[in-house]
């Protein structure tokens, strides 16, 4: 689904960008250009990369102190 589309990011586009490590929603827009223009989609964009974000923590691998 198009979440930006004057850039045409879509929501793919932003988990794949936060599986390589993109945090922050300043970052986001640094490396795809997600809502650059108009910003109608900064919202979304915003919801979207969070969710992403908070996806990729739970797949990470639980350590084990011994």
């Amino acid at each position: 689904m198009y979440i930006c589309l004057c850039n045409a990011i879509t929501d793919h586009d932003i988990r794949r960008a936060a599986a390589d490590g993109v945090r922050h929603f300043a970052e986001l827009q640094s490396r795809t250009g997600c809502s650059d223009c108009c910003g109608c989609c900064e919202a979304e964009a915003r919801s979207t990369l969070d969710a992403a974000v908070a996806q990729v923590a739970l797949d990470l691998p639980i350590l084990v102190a011994a």
